[in-house]
């Protein structure tokens, strides 16, 4: 198995987890209240599997072989990734500061933290769409059979953190 399919059976984990994300936003629009537990449960999973584990093997090692294939880190698609993921971990950490007072039930806290966790949706699902469908079929083009028994070495790593 080439490492991006590896990323793509964990991007279909992540949109597991976004897709309640998103039945979640919807709840909260509906009734205006929050699931504190849940929210946090995701949250924890978004911070840990997907910024910590799955995030942490693009940056750490594919895009740094595709730097050395040639791809600028500063510009391009790894930029654009590289801003996603920032964008994406800022959000994080605006539903996390924004939960213990939106579970008090202050109703613009609550407004913020949808939007919020919305936006993080949103963003993601574009994110893996444009990985799956342009970032991950340029890299198996870049990646050398060395390359790809490089990454594929070193997933373990960071897989051994989450189990």
């Amino acid at each position: 198995m080439r490492p991006t399919e590896a990323l793509k059976h964990e991007h279909d984990i992540i949109l597991k987890v976004i897709g309640a994300a998103e039945r979640e936003v919807l709840l909260i629009g509906d009734t205006g209240e929050i699931d504190a537990n849940q929210i946090a449960k995701m949250v924890d999973f978004f911070r840990n599997f997907t910024d910590r584990c799955h995030h942490a093997k693009e940056e750490q090692h594919r895009f740094v072989i595709m730097e050395k294939r040639d791809q600028p880190r500063n510009t391009g698609p790894i930029a654009v990734m590289l801003q996603e993921h920032a964008m994406g971990r800022a959000r994080v950490k605006t539903i996390t500061n924004a939960l213990p007072q939106a579970q008090k039930g202050d109703s613009s806290t609550i407004a913020s933290l949808k939007d919020n966790l919305m936006i993080y949706v949103n963003l993601l699902q574009a994110h893996i769409t444009k990985e799956n469908h342009a970032l991950f079929l340029m890299a198996d083009r870049l990646f050398t059979a060395k390359d790809q028994e490089e990454i594929t070495m070193c997933s373990p790593k960071f897989d051994e953190k989450f189990k």
